[in-house]
């Protein structure tokens, strides 16, 4: 949880010294040429995620006040913390692979912005898909079975929703672009698959632990499988609440 008010203390911050900034330097206002695409990477992911979390994007502009982006690249979540306790333990060593790709329509809006898109406050809705293969190996050590256990996670995402946000253009080239508001909602499916048989309480042991460790690197994605459908092998699909935030740094051309 500190972790987690840590980033959305630096977020804020980030925000308030930027708006600050520009609002102090008059060369910045001066009427920007208009350049129709935006090449970016998104800097947001992978200081939460890690560094495999890697994504580049474009924008291109539509109309005078609409644009169109898509962004692609790897999804990763960031190594799960190695514990050890007296029923079961997981190693840090891992074995992942997934991408992400994600599509919005923005509505810069023509009566609260100085100047056309890209530049300016804007609305719109949003897609994002996502998928993850992981691997963890567990050491159990139960009543029933000592020994070591590799869990398969196959995790495939949907996430729709709607979103509010800020692109500056600063020295007519350079865009930095913040998603500030963007609730949504998922739409997954998730498979787990444990490399031998296990009592249901030991199942429950592991899956405990997977939706802690999701949880802990998702925060305020509650993407969870239920006690109710721990076994061996199988498929959950649900939907659950979500949110998209994050900062883009740019090049207009």
């Amino acid at each position: 949880m500190k972790k987690i008010i840590l980033k959305s203390v630096l977020f804020s911050t980030i925000f308030l010294c930027v708006a600050l900034y520009c609002n102090g330097q008059t060369y910045i206002d001066t009427v920007p040429l208009e350049y129709k695409n935006n090449v970016r990477v998104n800097v947001t992911n992978p200081m939460i995620f890690g560094d495999k979390y890697t994504v580049v994007g474009y924008e291109r502009k539509i109309k005078d006040y609409q644009t169109a982006s898509v962004n692609m690249g790897r999804f990763s979540l960031p190594k799960w913390n190695s514990f050890n306790n007296d029923s079961i333990g997981m190693s840090s060593d891992y074995n992942d692979n997934g991408f992400t790709m994600a599509f919005d329509y923005r509505f810069y809006l023509k009566n609260e912005n100085k100047y056309k898109a890209p530049h300016g406050i804007y609305i719109g809705p949003y897609y994002s898909f996502n998928y993850l293969h992981r691997v963890n190996h567990w050491e159990l050590n139960t009543s029933n079975y000592q020994g070591m256990v590799d869990s398969e996670m196959k995790f495939k995402a949907n996430l729709v929703g709607f979103q509010l946000g800020y692109q500056f253009v600063l020295w007519k080239r350079l865009s930095l672009d913040m998603i500030l508001f963007g609730p949504g909602i998922w739409y997954y499916n998730m498979k787990i698959d444990l490399n031998t048989d296990l009592a249901p309480d030991e199942i429950e042991l592991i899956y405990e632990k997977l939706n802690e460790a999701i949880t802990e690197k998702l925060p305020g994605n509650e993407l969870l499988v239920p006690s109710s459908n721990y076994q061996k092998k199988g498929s959950y699909s649900t939907s659950s609440g979500g949110y998209r935030l994050m900062i883009h740094l740019g090049f207009l051309f």
